[in-house]
């Protein structure tokens, strides 16, 4: 195929791709047009099948490394992990709304850092909708905390999102060393978002409770929580190890799994769908046709508009980058797009495209896949999200906790360094 017919099929395939992964129409998968895209990308030679291939290497870990998390956290709600998380919020929350969103805040970076932002769009946020109708409050605030902090929170670790995973790999960063770096500004873009949310939801903040709080104590779940620590434990001794730390994972997700299917408190085919194998297809795909998108001109042309080094300057040039091209063609095609141009500068490049494509998708609905399901459960439980309010929610955080973050991981490197 010749150059410019390759680039134009590319760029539709891409377009086509992410349009039905935001439309969704008659309830698809994300896959159902994204695997026919590939392959049709591979036969008429827009990506070589060789090329191709090798793409499908790189992502392999990386997708595995995603089944597993997806399970282990299926796993950790079905164990009640979740519910006895709704039930501290509410009641340590003592039914004060503006204590309630700094208890969703918590529970949410927390959640985001070590069960990925998945669970927290997926399983966190049916559980603050109830905490909050429970309590009599407006849910608005601590809904829209879930979405924010789904995307903001997921700086913290290679595991707490699909677009770190992708980053840790070419990075050449150790999961502890990544941590560190990234440990500041983590906490400083959560602290400005949290900041603006009190003052924009200021009303609904100030409303109070119409309920008492509840006293609700459901039973920890030692054994789940005992196996998520010894997973986080698990990574950062397999990254110092050089073993990939996709079998750390898989060894917690493992561990849960047996216990539940031996108490028969769950299925084979409850957690080959709690893996989901189409959204997993779907990155795959995805994967493949923004590499023929890359192959055939975006990188020649991004190249040019990439600095090199990791100055201050550089860094907050990158970041914008990023978190525009997120929100253009969704942030998992964006980081794609972006590491394998600034990877040669260093981790600290690396890491402000992920403060980009990270913080960036909370300006628009289409940024980033979890923003686009989180609107969709959303609407499950009867509640509207306004296109204007949740622009203009990302007006006034976006800019303010991506500079924060960037100047965060500019003083990270300095004094941690990036070697």
């Amino acid at each position: 195929m010749n150059t410019p017919l390759a680039e134009a099929l590319s760029a539709v395939l891409l377009a086509l791709v992410l349009a039905c992964a935001v439309i969704r129409p008659f309830g698809w998968s994300e896959a159902v047009v994204a695997v026919p895209a590939a392959a049709l990308a591979i036969v008429t030679g827009a990506v070589p099948l060789d090329d191709a291939l090798d793409e499908a290497e790189r992502l392999g870990p990386v997708i595995g490394f995603l089944a597993a998390i997806l399970v282990l956290a299926q796993l950790c709600d079905d164990d009640g992990l979740f519910r006895a998380c709704g039930a501290w919020m509410a009641r340590t929350s003592e039914g004060r709304p503006r204590r309630l969103l700094k208890q969703v805040f918590l529970a949410a970076s927390a959640i985001t850092a070590v069960l990925s932002l998945d669970a927290t769009v997926v399983l966190l946020t049916p559980v603050v909708f109830a905490t909050a109708a429970r309590l009599g409050v407006r849910p608005k605030p601590h809904v829209y905390a879930c979405t924010h902090l789904s995307n903001t929170a997921s700086l913290l670790l290679p595991v707490s999102n699909l677009t770190n995973l992708l980053a840790f790999t070419v990075s050449g960063l150790t999961f502890t060393r990544f941590a560190a770096l990234m440990a500041l500004p983590w906490l400083a873009a959560i602290a400005v978002e949290y900041a603006v949310f009190r003052s924009f939801f200021a009303t609904d903040l100030d409303a109070g409770a119409q309920a008492a709080p509840t006293t609700e104590t459901p039973r920890l779940p030692l054994f789940a929580l005992v196996t998520v620590g010894c997973t986080l434990v698990g990574f950062a001794l397999s990254s110092v190890a050089g073993v990939d730390p996709a079998w750390a994972a898989c060894a917690g997700a493992l561990v849960l799994a047996v216990r539940a299917l031996v108490q028969r408190r769950t299925t084979s085919g409850a957690l080959l769908r709690s893996a989901s194998v189409p959204f997993l297809a779907f990155v795959l795909s995805l994967g493949i046709v923004v590499r023929a998108v890359v192959d055939n001109g975006l990188d020649e042309a991004l190249g040019h508009l990439i600095p090199a080094g990791d100055s201050l300057p550089v860094l907050l040039g990158l970041a914008g980058l990023a978190a525009l091209l997120a929100n253009l063609i969704n942030n998992l095609p964006a980081v794609l797009v972006l590491l394998p141009l600034t990877a040669p500068s260093g981790p600290g490049a690396v890491l402000a495209v992920l403060l980009g494509v990270n913080i960036g998708p909370n300006l628009t609905y289409a940024g980033s896949l979890a923003t686009l399901l989180w609107r969709r459960i959303v609407h499950s439980h009867d509640a509207e999200v306004e296109l204007r309010e949740f622009t203009r929610l990302g007006v006034y955080t976006v800019p303010a906790s991506l500079g924060a973050a960037v100047i965060a991981l500019w003083g990270s490197l300095t004094v941690i360094g990036g070697g």
